[in-house]
């Protein structure tokens, strides 16, 4: 199929456990891509097919799929919800023209649908809002909607109401057409009928409805001023309208439902349909050149453009590495060589394939606007462009977020060892927020993430997916260092060996930034005290020393190098020399410049019941947390905090023990802070320790 105005590239996000992957098993089998609907809590979903997956009932990966619904081309991703994997997230609404937003209807809006809706925004991302489970004790749409309001700052259009809700929901109310949409009780999506709107709902029914002509309406002008006028539009003219502001971020188009229960998802898809973009509506992929700055030139939705495709996904399978790969214009074919701009390498593609979660379909060809996965890509990785060879681009690339947990791993013999290198090659290829370094020193490989629940997958994955059989190390915090006076300073650095010597004198300043700035360098020598081509050794030889902070071995982050004042020497002076200097001066000044250690600090959002949260206070108290905030939500109280990560070990254990089990928590990065002094002369004294081991 090559109408692109039928194609809707979509993703399904939220909170853990609100019920994405149930819905997109509903939107699978009402479309005729499954025939059995298999479940989470039984480890049976088909987008959750790791078996990492199936066991903890979590989605972990993103999985990719295609379906067709009124003769439209649905290609559907399945993200997780967990924090420690919103990488998936991120990078799989990079990719996409629209969204699904589910909420749960007792939950309402929880942690991770606050950082999943900013990811939207940030990717501009027009979404339809579906609120699950309905048919939940404590379930309340309206007052999920309010929270979608208040909290996320959205503005949702009621397109439906539910009719009942806990155990009573039979069904929703469209309140564009009037028409009530009931299920019977056999769970079959397809047993439903449509009648007229309940008696008692009628008075609510018009009142919303209003609500959803006045709201729409304000995309046209013309449309309003007929309004004004006594001329209530007709059905077709509301939804362009409320296309129009869906696709321009105006508001979002809201849909509730049981989707465990099958009622309510018919709607839902109908909306994709009516009110999410094509790729040809939304707006073209800018290009960037070298240097990451845009060109001006954009990747616009057109088989017939110079080919422009985004990696945005590795993963390895039986078959080699799956390369999922999002094409913005152009046509790819089996065979055909496409250049890889990122390595300036071409290479040929061996096979297309669409896939339906780990099932695949081969297919010769694809067009912009498609998501497919390319096999044989040898050195592609997350985020690089792939390209015609004869017009070359690049398009903006991913930014991933640092880690900062880390653990130790060792293979248990040499067997092993062996194993892991190979194992650990193929899982940084797939994940971009999973990092693997060598101890220069201790020769033991660390792995680095974004949470505990994150490497302890990595580990699992190890074990069972690659067979290596690893030994792992206490998790370690990922501290910074960083300096907070300012220091003005001199270095001359002479060496004489014979012949031409070394030569190179700086005077400089080095000053304290804000948290986040990084490094800076700047040269404010007027004259030729310091000649220009020697500047960049300058600042290549003080950045390079950040690696390795001055208390405890850990990175410096966020100071500037002014370099004020020097001088050279017309034989002996050169770029080595002048990058020597700033190395030494690096280790000079900053000792002077009253260095100290940095923590993470974790946003941490905790629920639990009401009886429970004296001791869940205390217990972050005592954990060096800051309490932000606490709010009642249904059947209990929502704690917001910020707590230093390397307190936060173990959390969840201590967090159901306290609440009997029915406690839950998640956690992200928040920032990074200054550490107490007694707990920095334990770090400094722990890494003078392992230095010494070594």
């Amino acid at each position: 199929m090559s109408d692109l105005q039928k194609y809707r590239n979509i993703g399904i996000f939220a909170h853990v456990d609100a019920g994405k992957t149930t819905t997109t098993e509903r939107i699978l089998k009402l479309t005729g891509k499954i025939h059995k609907t298999g479940e989470v809590h039984e480890g049976e979903a088909t987008t959750d097919f790791m078996e990492q997956e199936q066991e903890r009932g979590i989605t972990i990966q993103s999985a990719a799929t295609t379906c067709f619904w009124n003769d439209h081309r649905f290609n559907i991703i399945d993200t997780p919800g967990h924090v420690d994997f919103t990488i998936e997230v991120y990078r799989s609404l990079k990719v996409l023209d629209g969204g699904i937003g589910v909420f749960c209807g007792s939950g309402g809006v929880e942690p991770q649908s606050e950082t999943n809706w900013r990811y939207a925004n940030e990717s501009r991302v027009a979404r339809l809002i579906f609120v699950n489970k309905l048919d939940r004790i404590g379930a309340d749409f309206y007052r999920v909607v309010d929270q979608i309001r208040n909290i996320l700052g959205a503005q949702p259009l009621v397109m439906v109401l539910p009719i009942g809700q806990e155990s009573e929901m039979q069904g929703v109310v469209d309140l564009l057409t009037r028409e009530a949409w009931v299920w019977d009780d056999t769970g079959d999506p397809l047993a439903y009928s449509v009648r007229e709107v309940p008696e008692e709902m009628r008075e609510q029914v018009e009142e919303y409805r209003q609500k959803l002509v006045e709201t729409a309406i304000e995309q046209d002008d013309e449309v309003m001023e007929a309004y004004l006028e006594g001329n209530e539009p007709d059905i077709d003219t509301l939804k362009r309208c409320i296309r129009r502001g869906t696709i321009h971020l105006d508001f979002f188009p809201t849909f509730c439902g049981s989707a465990f229960k099958n009622k309510g998802v018919q709607p839902l898809l109908n909306a994709v349909v009516d009110y999410l973009p094509s790729p040809t509506e939304v707006n073209p992929q800018p290009e960037i050149d070298l240097e990451g700055n845009e060109t001006g030139e954009f990747a616009t939705v057109d088989p017939s453009e110079p080919l422009r495709a985004l990696a945005f996904k590795i993963m390895d399978d039986k078959y080699g590495a799956l390369t999922f790969t999002r094409l913005y214009s152009g046509k790819i074919a089996k065979g055909q060589s496409v250049l890889n701009t990122a390595t300036g390498k071409t290479e040929r593609i061996g096979r297309i394939i669409e896939m339906h979660a780990d099932d695949r379909t081969e297919v010769d060809k694809a067009q912009a606007g498609d998501i497919v996965a390319l096999l044989g890509m040898k050195s592609v990785q997350t985020g690089h462009t792939l390209c015609d060879p004869n017009d070359p681009a690049t398009l903006e690339p991913m930014v991933f977020p640092d880690p900062v947990i880390s653990i130790a791993v060792a293979g248990k013999d040499k067997s092993q060892s062996d194993k892991l290198s190979t194992a650990l090659g193929k899982m940084v290829a797939e994940d971009p927020s999973f990092h693997v370094e060598t101890d220069e020193d201790s020769g033991e490989t660390i792995l680095k993430g974004m949470g505990e629940l994150h490497l302890d997958i990595k580990v699992d994955i190890l074990k069972r997916t690659h067979n290596v059989d690893v030994t792992v190390g206490e998790p370690q915090v990922a501290y910074r260092e960083t300096i907070t006076h300012e220091v003005k300073d001199r270095y001359t650095h002479k060496k004489q060996t014979g012949g031409a010597g070394q030569f190179a004198d700086i005077e400089y300043t080095l000053t304290p930034l804000d948290p986040g700035e990084g490094f800076q360098f700047e040269s404010k020598i007027v004259g030729g005290n310091v000649p220009r081509e020697f500047w960049p050794a300058v600042e290549k030889g003080f950045k390079l020393s950040t690696v390795e902070g001055v208390l405890a071995g850990y990175p410096c982050l966020d100071f500037k190098v002014t370099l004020t004042d020097g001088s050279y020497h017309s034989v002996d002076s050169s770029a080595v020399a002048f990058e020597t200097a700033a190395r030494a001066a690096y280790r000079q000044s900053v000792p002077k410049a009253k260095p100290e250690i940095l923590e993470p600090i974790m946003k941490v959002d905790v629920f639990c019941g009401e009886e429970n949260m004296g001791d869940v206070i205390g217990d972050l108290n005592r954990r060096r947390g800051v309490i932000l905030s606490q709010e009642p939500v249904a059947a209990g109280v929502r704690i917001k905090a910020e707590a230093p990560l390397s307190e936060m070990f173990g959390y969840i254990g201590s967090l159901r023990t306290m609440t009997s089990g029915r406690g839950q928590f998640s956690m992200e990065f928040s920032h990074y802070a200054a550490t107490p002094r007694n707990i920095a002369e334990e770090v400094i004294k722990r890494s003078k320790e392992l230095a010494e081991a070594k």
